[in-house]
């Protein structure tokens, strides 16, 4: 499966083909704190099945191995590689894709570090916009 993504602005779009290996949600605050998210979706793939088709992405050293790249025009985080908890992977935001419900998640992962309330927010009232004044 060929899956294509990109940044916000567009400045920055990828291809994965091959084989996702995982998709887990993300709970620990390093990712949290990068994304100013309350969890963040990655994709696992091997590092060959990905190719950036247009712009640079930035990189980051967000720790001793980790590499976190994103645009550097607009901010969106696009891919993790960490050489010595994950060597020959990459990690992709799966919100990220042009169609993310191709791969749906499979687990939640650091949800040692999971803020609170996220266990309870499927009991929060839903809306299709937003919640009337």
């Amino acid at each position: 499966m060929v899956i294509t993504g990109g940044c916000h602005c567009g400045a920055v779009r990828y291809e994965a083909n091959g084989e996702v290996l995982t998709h887990a949600l993300c709970h620990c605050k390093d990712c949290r704190r990068h994304a100013g998210a309350p969890m963040v979706g990655w994709t696992m793939y091997k590092e060959s099945a990905l190719k950036v088709t247009s712009g640079t992405p930035k990189i980051y050293h967000s720790s001793p191995f980790g590499r976190r790249h994103f645009c550097a025009d607009c901010g969106t985080g696009l891919f993790y590689t960490n050489t010595q908890m994950l060597p020959g992977i990459i990690d992709i935001q799966s919100a990220t894709y042009d169609d993310p419900d191709l791969v749906p998640p499979r687990a939640h992962v650091q949800v040692a570090e999971r803020i609170g309330w996220m266990a309870r927010v499927q009991d929060l009232p839903t809306f299709e916009r937003y919640p009337p004044h």
